[in-house]
């Protein structure tokens, strides 16, 4: 992948600049070459942000569990049941109740169907 200003990434930059200089740059390897770069930054590009959303989804995983008094296993369970009844994926849902650990404010959507999930996963540990 070509960075802002239209280049291939420092790390990649002398193995794709020695291949230009052995054929000239006008070989099919070159442009594969290329190509095989600009998917691999894609595929690291991806991983971080998976990395970053997986974070995301521990914090809020260690609100809910200190707000729920509540297991990891359980907290996760809420968190996905609220994604998964408010349409919102668990990344989004997950970086609102980190947002709303550190301010305090959660929308009034969430906010319900949180309580309801809260209030649903206590009444099922405290039959059992």
């Amino acid at each position: 992948m070509l960075d802002v200003k239209g280049t291939v990434p420092r790390p990649w930059r002398a193995f794709v600049m020695f291949d230009a200089r052995v054929d000239g740059g006008n070989s099919p390897e070159t442009g594969a070459t290329a190509q095989k770069v600009a998917e691999l930054q894609e595929e690291v590009d991806q991983l971080k942000s998976a990395v970053r959303s997986h974070a995301t989804v521990d914090q809020a995983i260690g609100v809910v569990l200190a707000v729920g008094r509540l297991s990891p296993d359980d907290a996760w369970l809420v968190i996905r049941d609220v994604s998964m009844r408010t349409n919102i994926k668990v990344r989004d849902v997950s970086q609102q109740i980190v947002d709303w650990g550190r301010t305090g404010v959660l929308a009034d959507a969430l906010r319900a169907e949180l309580e309801d999930q809260l209030s649903r996963r206590r009444e099922r540990l405290d039959a059992q």
